[in-house]
């Protein structure tokens, strides 16, 4: 499989705080949000912005996990868990450590050389190319999500 790791780095940073083909980044569609908002629901089994940043950190630290060589299972909740503390400083805490990944996540793919992309993760048949590239359409799907929300409230 072709991994161009340039261009996927591009496409990771772009989604997040770049210029994305889709015209929508993870940190313009967060940064006017306040907690009061982000812990609301639109309406009864929809997640909240909150639970759904909460659910991309988790996923993101996993798969990071995961490419680092540690075997980690899906848990049954899927990383969607009420949030607790509502206050403000608690939300913001919740956008520093989605940054952190991001550093994380920014880092690591530096450091990924092309033909890294191409080994398979043991556990779970999928590429290092395939973990990384469904973690992009992963935070595109769920942005998508957040987006909606936003409009809904």
């Amino acid at each position: 499989m072709v991994c161009e790791s340039e261009r996927i780095s591009k496409m990771f940073a772009d989604l997040y705080a770049g210029n994305p083909w889709i015209e929508v980044t993870i940190t313009d569609t967060l940064k006017n949000i306040k907690a009061e908002s982000a812990y609301k629901k639109p309406a009864a089994g929809i997640n909240s912005i909150w639970e759904i940043v909460n659910h991309l950190i988790s996923w993101r630290t996993t798969i990071l996990k995961r490419l680092q060589g540690s075997t980690i299972p899906s848990p049954p909740n899927n990383y969607f868990e009420p949030v607790k503390d509502k206050s403000q400083e608690a939300w913001e805490a919740t956008l520093e450590r989605l940054n952190k990944t991001q550093t994380e996540w920014v880092e690591m793919l530096s450091k990924l050389s092309e033909e890294k992309y191409d080994e398979f993760y043991p556990n779970y048949g999928y590429s290092v190319c395939e973990f990384v590239n469904g973690i992009i359409q992963h935070d595109a799907y769920h942005l998508g999500q957040i987006v909606l929300i936003k409009k809904l409230l």
